[in-house]
Order: structure tokens, then C-alpha cells, then sequence
């Protein structure tokens, strides 16, 4: 080959390395656009108080966070620290539900995570408090489920365990796997 031949084939190597790395950096900017535009939300609230009725103009339940950011392209709400006030259909004493964060999705189902605690309002409850690290929540039928460790304190017990089904309309409850249960000695 002449030296013009190898000009020829270095130059075009280069012209094809240029083109890539034009092409790549194009690419990974496109990226990070698409990123940033799905993940911003599309209204913000901060100390957020919602009731929430339903079709009936009964009281379903009520819900306060200290952040709120609603993502309607993504089908979402994300909360900071959510607290669920839960009125069951009978009518009988609410339920209360916190934790450090929580996603409401499109069709009513609640996923809280990080320190979630269940807690009945009612004083003569066998059931007091539940604690877990997972919980999900269908709003639509008031069945709380987990698949997680839970915690169950009661009128002079505590019961661990893993999965958990309740539904607070009929408040029967289900525990997947029974760990363990302490009882407290009552003085009388």
C-alpha cells in the first residue's frame, strides 16, 4: 500500500472514532433528559390533610403527610411520613396507620415501608399495635397484608411472626407463620 493509502484509511478511522463519539455523547444526553422529565413530579404539597369520602358521602378515610409529591405521568403519589386514619364499613372504632413513607397507586393500593405501625383506637381492642418494616394497604376493601416480620401487641401479649393478612371490616386477622408469643403476667 502507498502512503496515501494509509493516510486515506487513518483518516478514516478517525472520521468513524469522531462520528462515534459524537453519536455517544449524543445518546447519553437524550438519556438524562428523558430522566429528569419522568421523574419530576407534577405538584408538590407540604403538610398535606386529606379526607377522602365514599360514594356513599360516608367518611373512607383520612390521610396526612408531611411531603406529598404526585406523579401523574407514572401513575403514583409518594408520601413522607403518611398517617392513614382507616374507618372500617361498619362503623365501628378507626384504625390508624403510620410509617416513614408510602406510594399510593392508581387503583387505590398503599405500599408503606420503614417503620409502618398499625394501631386500633378502639381501648378494649385485643389487638393494640402492629409493627413491620412492609405493609400494603387496598383501600378499596380495607385488607391490610404483608409478607414481612411482624410484631402484634395485644391486651397482655406479644406475638411475632412473618405475613399477615387483616381485614379491618370484619377484623379477622391471619398470621402466615407463627413465631413466637409472650405473655404478661396480669396483677389483679
Amino acid at each position: 500500500m502507498s502512503r496515501l493509502h494509509w493516510l486515506a484509511l487513518v483518516a478514516l478511522v478517525f472520521s468513524l472514532m469522531g462520528y462515534g463519539i459524537v453519536q455517544w455523547r449524543q445518546s447519553q444526553v437524550t438519556q438524562t433528559e428523558i430522566v429528569d422529565t419522568e421523574l419530576t413530579p407534577d405538584f408538590i404539597a407540604e403538610a398535606l390533610k386529606s379526607d377522602i369520602y365514599n360514594d356513599r358521602g360516608k367518611l373512607s378515610h383520612k390521610i396526612d403527610a408531611q411531603r406529598m409529591e404526585h406523579y401523574a405521568e407514572l401513575s403514583f403519589t409518594h408520601f413522607e411520613y403518611p398517617n392513614y386514619t382507616l374507618y372500617p364499613k361498619d362503623n365501628t372504632a378507626p384504625w390508624k396507620l403510620a410509617a416513614a413513607e408510602g406510594t399510593l397507586y392508581n387503583n387505590n393500593r398503599v405500599v408503606l415501608k420503614n417503620r409502618v405501625r398499625l394501631t386500633a383506637t378502639e381501648e378494649n381492642s385485643l389487638i393494640q399495635e402492629i409493627h413491620c418494616k412492609y405493609l400494603e394497604l387496598d383501600l378499596n376493601t380495607n385488607i391490610i397484608s404483608s409478607d414481612q416480620t411482624i410484631m402484634i401487641q395485644g391486651k397482655d401479649f406479644t406475638m411475632y411472626g412473618s405475613g399477615l393478612i387483616i381485614d379491618l371490616n370484619t377484623k379477622q386477622m391471619t398470621l402466615t407463620e407463627h413465631v413466637q408469643t409472650i405473655y404478661k403476667k396480669t396483677t389483679s
